[in-house]
């Protein structure tokens, strides 16, 4: 398939990999994210990336995908005026990751991500193959690589598919900066391939390497950190970008009292933005983990979202 996408610009400033708000656990709703994308919006986020690690998408059954991601990218493309929103679809296999880009397809996403397949450990050759078949979707390819959770890609597997035409970039997650510095020589022999950092301690030293742009969980709390520092960086002001990089190293601290989705839920269910509600088998945050992710984040008041 070839592509008019031009995966720079789609992966460019910021992307909120967003946490996905539930009416009960494990029941997204589009409508309890309202006032979480219109202070997103307000913060200057670029674009929305649906159902990844911070979505709670490997625990979603894909009939539960398609009502939250229509529902989302009617509302956010309405707030910005049509800024991008894709959606993740890595599943075990490849037959999965198909069902679930056909679930999400009627939200019309910019691109789906793929990361390679999940749970068993599988050679270049079907990985190769795995990616290959997304091209039979219609849709461009982002091409996700976190080895916590998924297969690697090795810098052979990454030159194969970078070449692929229907895919458009990648988002590098190893936290490897000289993976990250082979993702962005291969994507620079196409210049319609686009390039994101994943790792949030690593963020700006990504941009540095030549990443176009940044997915930091902590966007869902702080969305004007990483703003700031993609601006400072690319307005030469290096001293605000370090700052702005140090402050989100520190509020990371959060996930020494509860790990992963259920502190972010827990803070913006604080704030008003987004109910407690996790998918099975995770638990939302007991009270002593909320009082004590209060007092961690007091200091950053003033950086944290408000409704």
């Amino acid at each position: 398939m070839a592509t008019t996408v031009d995966g720079r610009s789609l992966l460019r400033g910021v992307m909120v990999p967003l946490v996905t708000p539930m009416t009960r656990p494990g029941v997204p709703s589009a409508d309890h994210a309202a006032g979480l994308l219109r202070a997103l919006a307000g913060a200057g986020v670029h674009s929305l990336m649906l159902f990844g690690s911070n979505g709670e998408g490997p625990l979603l059954p894909a009939s539960s995908l398609t009502g939250f991601a229509t529902g989302v990218a009617e509302q956010w493309r309405e707030l910005t005026g049509g800024r991008p929103v894709l959606a993740t679809i890595t599943g075990a296999g490849t037959g999965e990751a198909l069902h679930r880009a056909e679930a999400v397809l009627p939200a019309e996403p910019d691109a789906v991500v793929l990361s390679p397949p999940i749970y068993y450990r599988h050679r270049d050759d079907e990985i190769v193959a795995h990616y290959a078949a997304l091209a039979e979707v219609g849709v461009p390819v982002v091409a996700y690589n976190v080895p916590r959770y998924s297969n690697p890609l090795s810098p052979p597997l990454i030159d194969e598919i970078a070449a692929m035409p229907h895919v458009v970039g990648m988002k590098d997650s190893s936290n490897d900066l000289a993976l990250l510095g082979h993702v962005i020589e291969a994507a620079r022999r196409r210049p319609d391939f686009g390039v994101s950092q994943g790792a949030e301690r690593q963020l700006l030293a990504g941009l540095r390497l030549g990443a176009d742009g940044v997915v930091p969980g902590m966007a869902n709390l702080a969305p004007r950190l990483p703003v700031e520092l993609v601006d400072a960086h690319q307005a030469g002001r290096d001293a605000d970008a370090e700052r702005a990089q140090k402050v989100i190293d520190q509020m990371l601290a959060l996930h020494d009292v509860r790990p992963g989705v259920p502190a972010v839920k827990a803070v913006l269910d604080e704030r008003g933005l987004c109910p407690p509600h996790v998918a099975a088998p995770f638990v939302p945050c007991t009270p002593s983990e909320r009082r004590a992710l209060s007092a961690l984040l007091g200091p950053y008041e003033a950086q944290l979202l408000h409704a």
